[in-house]
């Protein structure tokens, strides 16, 4: 078993032992995402640049945390395997951000 799939399983595991999946359809999943990841950039609110390098990085590994547990939940609930999705949507970006058109810009794909 993958180091990954054994977190899956372990998130799995915490859930199931508070009888939590309950709560957790997909809107509730997208929205606790999207929670979590305001709950990151509040971290960096009102900052600038350099500040925003000293944010305590516990409080942002914990925000992560948060953000992946949800994301590996919503993945779990539809049947998705994690890595094969990433994989995915990382050939997809390449095919629309060709190295020789992005490289050094952060131009939209579709204005490149």
């Amino acid at each position: 078993m993958s180091d990954l799939n054994n977190i899956i399983n372990r998130i799995l595991e915490f859930r199931d032992k508070r009888d939590w999946e309950q709560f957790h359809d997909s809107k509730n999943l997208a929205a606790a995402i999207s929670i979590e990841a305001a709950e990151l950039n509040e971290l960096f609110l009102w900052k600038n640049i350099e500040e925003s390098e000293l944010v305590d990085k516990e409080n942002i590994k914990e925000e992560l945390a948060d953000i992946f547990t949800f994301a590996f939940l919503l993945a779990h609930k539809h049947g998705f395997d994690v890595q094969e999705i990433i994989l995915e949507k990382m050939e997809k970006n390449a095919v629309k951000y060709p190295v020789e058109k992005s490289k050094g810009v952060s131009t939209k794909y579709n204005k490149l």
